[in-house]
């Protein structure tokens, strides 16, 4: 049975394959990070930015991004915000628990593309979740790629990510690592703004600079328009959408946007191709 599963879910990603929860960490107030290991057979390869469709029993499905480490086998790995009831299901989870797991689906971040380029990896709240691979990846081919910076915002200092990756991050002399919070206490010493205000100080040949940017929807608008300002084309800036996704295969139409499906043709998107799409009104 185990094998005809396996099968079955190279053959078709829509086959929801039973996850046992071998892990659950903390992160936030409201967000817990996953470990998931498949019942009968291994974990499925999958790209950096691509994510899953975690369906909690009772509750419901909903798009969660990969963000575990796609070098190195082990563990599925999601990170989670309580935001809605399935969600929150999700991060309700205990180890021993059994969660259902479709994909992965979705087009990954353009790590081969950024070979001997600059990488800027600009993150919002959560949007570090998504990016958390591909950082993996530039770090396990460190000598293929040019200045890596890593600039990542949040609301407040309780916010925070990853913190103990986060100081590692910080520790090595081959990373830039930057983080502000938006609102802070008078004994935060680390910096404090936006995190649109860290690109320019980012050291960075915008020639040869492949922007790879993922947050809330208006965070990565002012990201760009940054990026843009200091010199980076526009057909070297990639974001990550996630809207409505609710299929994972392009048949609900939930996350159409115009002529395209996030699920299916993103959720990584050209920012000179999918910019036009953002700026219709209410679509």
């Amino acid at each position: 049975m185990a094998e005809l599963a396996e099968r079955s879910d190279r053959a078709f990603p829509a086959f929801l394959r039973p996850h046992t929860v071998t892990g659950v960490e903390r992160e936030t107030a409201d967000t817990v990070t996953l470990e998931l290991v498949p019942v009968g057979s291994g974990r499925p390869a999958f790209a950096a930015g691509q994510f899953n469709m975690l369906y909690a029993f009772g509750v419901g499905e909903a798009a969660i991004s990969i963000s575990g480490d796609p070098t190195r086998a082990g563990p599925l790995v999601h990170t989670v915000r309580a935001v809605g009831s399935v969600s929150s299901a999700l991060c309700s989870l205990r180890r021993g628990d059994v969660v259902g797991v479709r994909g992965p689906f979705g087009t990954p971040w353009p790590v081969e593309e950024a070979a001997g380029c600059d990488v800027v990896l600009v993150a919002g709240g959560i949007g570090l979740a998504p990016l958390r691979p591909t950082l993996y990846e530039l770090l396990a081919r460190r000598s293929r790629f040019g200045r890596v910076s890593v600039l990542y915002g949040t609301r407040t200092p309780a916010d925070l990510l990853y913190r103990g990756e986060l100081r590692q991050w910080r520790g090595r002399f081959d990373l830039d690592v930057e983080v502000t919070v938006d609102h802070a206490a008078a004994e935060h010493f680390d910096n404090v703004g936006v995190v649109t205000r860290l690109i320019p100080r980012a050291a960075f040949d915008p020639d040869e600079t492949v922007a790879m940017v993922c947050g809330p929807e208006v965070m990565m608008r002012f990201s760009v328009r940054e990026l843009l300002v200091c010199g980076v084309p526009a057909e070297r800036i990639f974001v990550s959408l996630e809207r409505s996704m609710r299929c994972g295969v392009g048949l609900c139409g939930h996350c159409q946007l115009g002529p395209r499906f996030v699920c299916k043709d993103g959720p990584v998107f050209r920012w000179s191709e999918i910019a036009p799409l953002l700026e219709i009104r209410e679509l």
